[in-house]
């Protein structure tokens, strides 16, 4: 099974954004966010693209598969 890292907080924080209001901005609990930070959670594509644009950042540097 493919290894599963997640830099969302580190773009998150640039951001000065919590957990909360990321998960407000794009429509899921906080609990997701905090779920993805810890990298225990694989993202659907819609909120991968939400969070993104959101954070400013690629796809790809936030969420990667190794």
């Amino acid at each position: 099974m493919a290894e599963f890292t997640c830099n969302l907080k580190k773009y998150r924080q640039m951001k000065d954004l919590t957990q909360e209001q990321l998960a407000e901005k794009v429509g899921v609990r906080r609990e997701t966010i905090m779920r993805l930070e810890a990298g225990k959670y694989n993202p659907s594509l819609k909120l991968a693209i939400d969070i993104s644009r959101i954070v400013e950042a690629p796809i790809e540097e936030l969420f990667i598969f190794d």
